[in-house]
């Protein structure tokens, strides 16, 4: 599709948070996106990028995933290349989820939460997760192609009270 309209292309979503005290269990969150047809925007996803994985058409990549929250730079970053997805696909939404392994484990558990969604150099949106601290998970980013083909982001952060699999589902609907 042939457009003057440019809407984002290349984008990218790091996710960063403290690794926990010593001797308390590990915080375990990862990104999920979620891809959604032109058919069924907002039911089940056509498939899901998470856990070190990728899409099957190579526009979304898990870059790095982290299970303890260690290290330098982000501890999450996966790529979305937009401008690639095929023409069906007409909505992605990114999300957190905390791994719930030692009992209940909201945002406000896990030290320095932070999420940063760029294209290139510029900053799209960010956000601490201050506003959902007593989620599980949350979305993160809807991108949304226009009519005209072009990309957009809606970055508001929407909490979830749910476990990873059923945010999974849930993800694309919005909270309930």
């Amino acid at each position: 599709m042939s457009s003057l309209n440019k809407g984002l292309e290349k984008v990218e979503v790091a996710l960063k948070w403290d690794p926990s005290p010593m001797g308390a269990p590990v915080h375990d969150l990862d990104l999920v996106a979620a891809t959604y047809t032109a058919d069924d925007p907002h039911g089940e996803p056509d498939y899901l990028v998470h856990f070190d994985s990728r899409s099957p058409d190579g526009t979304i990549t898990l870059n790095r995933d982290s299970r303890t929250g260690q290290g330098f730079g982000p501890d999450e970053a996966m790529t979305l290349e937009l401008e690639r997805l095929a023409p069906p696909y007409v909505r992605v939404v990114v999300g957190v989820a905390i791994q719930q392994q030692a009992g209940r484990t909201t945002f406000g558990d896990v030290s320095n939460t932070h999420v940063r969604i760029s294209e290139g150099y510029d900053k799209l949106a960010e956000d601490d997760f201050s506003g959902v601290a007593g989620s599980t998970a949350a979305t993160v980013a809807e991108f949304v192609r226009g009519e005209n083909g072009a990309w957009q982001l809606h970055g508001t952060v929407t909490g979830f009270d749910t476990e990873p699999a059923s945010f999974a589902r849930e993800m694309g609907r919005g909270p309930s």
